[in-house]
């Protein structure tokens, strides 16, 4: 049933749910640009070959709608398929005889809708943990709009939160350290009566201290699923002003100093950081992304080679949006040519010690990171997984050398963060296995699938060296232009592939290809990939979602695509072979994470369905396998992120309520978490069950 004053949608108008604020400042207006990648590598579509129509999924599919015995099927944004008749409790799926929606999975679908609310399923509350602007550490002020400032923001939760995470604190079973990234800042709903063409130094140092971490600790009970905000001695804040070390290789390099660190090594900040992951040591890696847009001049640097090295990194404008090249020279690459190349990093948090030095891994390549997330082999091997947030950039992988340290001492832990330093970092090759692929049909074999290589970019040693596989390229060539890497060593071009996560129940690893708009769009700079053999998903405006069964510390892997995504009214989609009338419309995955059962849980950012982002669940295994049903929706405007799904909480970041063309601190659509005329406020919201149980039983 859905929540009084829900507005119901068509979902028929395939329209970016992004909004042109949004794209200037979180990517630096990437969508406007033409593609930075302009190499002759082979595309992800081009190997996939998805000649999708309603016919070929029939066909697909056909045999588990006749085991439903031809019942009217539920539609995908009404009654839940596991829920029975309206307001009854969980009952067998419809997508075939006997087959019940898994654990985790049974709660009612959550339908499409435009309100200023977090909607949640029925049976299930929210609250909100923490604000932008809250204290953070110890005598911070209370947060005052008409009297911001870079001291108080150093000290307060930042905005556009981000990725999330829950860290149990041990000893203590109610309390948590919660981490969160802090984006990027939006100033015109940060400051009131700004003016983007005359933003003053107060506003800029402002931005700085509002980028970064919040580490924070927070104490639930046992009634409920909230979570309250403690000054715990954990408790720290991470900017765009805090010193960080450079490790790795590339440490040192000449192609990192600056007049500010002639020894390139230690760099003043982190920007733009995205997604993230908690290691099985304890600590937090977060992915340096969109970290061009704060960067100005790249293209008018006089030497070509020089000017197509920024080009790759989309580092072409003379002028930023946020004007900070005029309130510090680092922002001006005509000035500081290499400080650019000091972002676009992994870095790395310990959160057990407040007084420690964050790190940034260059063995581990410089790109615009999502995140970096940590599968362990059987003999304790550590691989780290990554996506370059870019249309037609490539999937990553780094495979250590070391072996992990057990144990959670502080030796281990040391130990542990050096083992990103050491190993080898591969770009990854996909290939199909339908030879007879015929277009418009599926597969033969039912599934869009095939086999891939990891192809070698670097191997960095314990003794602090690094040796190129890539023809023409020095070793710390490679890791600092690893996208030049990459295109020479001929990965395949993927339509933006973000966050990717190895599974803790199986090892296979899901990847989110949030969409490509540039697919098939034959206009000048978005025309890279060729048009005649395209399927109906031709510009790309939904996503997918990859999965890989993947030789972890080995050179090949084999993967399967397990949604193709949008709304499943439309012949181009596909949900696992799942029947379409039973599931969830989803469009533009993000962030991918795991509940205790081991279902997949999708966060969306741009919906392109005419509904606000939200959070799903999907199933990966059985007769269910790509079920999908969307647990809730974030407010207009704002994007899902985080999420973090335990037994008894769902805990998500709202990043941006409200973010629009017109939006400012005067006028906003969205007044979200606070109602009334209040100003929007990127918030940490926890949801649970009325009744305390576990979530999705």
């Amino acid at each position: 049933m859905a929540p009084q004053g829900r507005k119901l949608l068509t979902l028929l108008d395939f329209t970016s749910g992004r909004s042109h604020r949004t794209c200037v400042y979180k990517c630096g207006n990437a969508c406007a640009k033409p593609v930075s990648n302009t190499s002759n590598n082979e595309y992800f579509r081009d190997v996939v070959r998805q000649q999708f129509d309603r016919r070929s999924l029939l066909k697909g599919i056909g045999a588990a709608a006749m085991t439903a015995g031809g019942a009217g099927l539920l539609a995908a944004c009404g009654q839940d398929p596991a829920s029975g008749a309206a307001g009854g409790g969980p009952a067998e799926s419809s997508a075939g005889a006997g087959a019940k929606t898994p654990e985790g999975l049974r709660f009612e679908m959550v339908a499409p809708n435009t309100e200023d609310a977090l909607i949640v399923p029925e049976g299930y509350v929210s609250d909100v943990v923490i604000r932008w602007g809250d204290p953070v550490v110890p005598g911070a002020p209370p947060w005052d709009l008409n009297h911001q400032s870079p001291e108080s923001a150093a000290q307060q939760f930042g905005f556009n939160c981000d990725f999330a995470e829950l860290i149990p604190i041990e000893g203590q079973e109610r309390r948590f350290l919660l981490v969160s990234n802090h984006e990027y800042t939006t100033p015109q709903q940060m400051f009131p009566a700004y003016d983007p063409e005359a933003p003053t130094r107060e506003q800029v140092r402002t931005e700085w201290e509002s980028h970064g971490l919040s580490i924070v600790e927070v104490e639930g009970n046992d009634r409920d699923g909230r979570l309250k905000p403690v000054m715990g001695k954990y408790n720290r804040r991470i900017t765009g002003t805090t010193e960080f070390r450079l490790v790795g290789p590339a440490a040192g390099s000449d192609l990192l100093k600056t007049s500010m660190d002639p020894t390139g090594t230690r760099v003043r900040g982190t920007l733009n950081n995205c997604s993230g992951s908690v290691t099985p040591w304890g600590t937090v890696l977060s992915g340096e992304e969109n970290v061009d847009q704060y960067f100005a001049g790249g293209g008018d640097v006089e030497d070509e080679s020089t000017k197509e090295r920024y080009k790759r990194y989309g580092m072409e404008d003379s002028q930023s949006a946020r004007r900070w090249e005029d309130f510090d020279d680092r922002f001006d690459i005509r000035k500081e040519p290499n400080e650019p190349h000091r972002f676009n990093y992994i870095i790395e948090v310990d959160p057990w010690d407040p007084t420690s030095t964050p790190i940034k891994h260059t063995a581990l390549g410089r790109f615009k990171h999502e995140a970096a997330t940590i599968h362990v082999s059987e003999d304790g091997t550590i691989v780290a997984y990554s996506g370059d947030d870019s249309r037609f950039e490539y999937i990553y992988k780094f495979v250590s050398s070391r072996v992990i340290v057990p144990g959670n001492s502080d030796h281990a832990r040391q130990e542990n963060m050096r083992a990103l330093d050491e190993g080898t970092l591969y770009a990854a090759r996909f290939n199909g296995n339908s030879a007879d692929f015929v277009e418009g049909e599926l597969p033969e074999d039912g599934d869009y699938d095939g086999g891939g290589q990891w192809l070698k970019l670097a191997t960095c040693t314990a003794d602090g060296e690094v040796e190129s596989h890539v023809d023409g390229m020095e070793g710390e060539d490679v890791l600092v232009f690893t996208r030049l890497a990459a295109d020479q060593a001929g990965a395949t071009k993927m339509d933006r592939p973000e966050d990717i996560q190895p599974s803790p129940k199986t090892g296979k690893v899901y990847a989110a290809l949030t969409n490509n708009s540039y697919r098939g769009a034959n206009r000048p700079g978005k025309d890279d990939a060729p048009t005649a053999e395209y399927a109906p998903v031709k510009e790309n405006k939904n996503g997918m979602i990859l999965e890989m069964d993947d030789n972890h510390k080995g050179e090949q892997f084999s993967w399967k695509l397990l949604l193709v995504c949008g709304d499943p009214k439309d012949a181009e989609t596909y949900f696992g072979g799942f029947d379409k009338s039973s599931v969830s419309p989803i469009s533009c995955p993000d962030n991918v994470a795991f509940d205790p059962h081991g279902n997949l849980w999708i966060s969306t950012d741009g919906n392109a369905l005419k509904s606000n982002d939200g959070l799903f669940a999907v199933s990966l295994e059985g007769e269910t396998r790509g079920l999908t049903k969307q647990f809730l929706t974030v407010p207009e405007g704002a994007e899902t992120c985080g999420p973090v799904i335990q037994d008894k909480r769902v805990l998500v970041n709202v990043q941006h309520p409200g973010e629009d063309e017109e939006a400012t601190v005067e006028s906003t659509t969205s007044h979200w978490p606070d109602g009334g005329t209040s100003v929007a406020r990127p918030s940490t919201a926890i949801v649970w069950k009325k009744d305390y149980g576990r979530i999705g039983t």
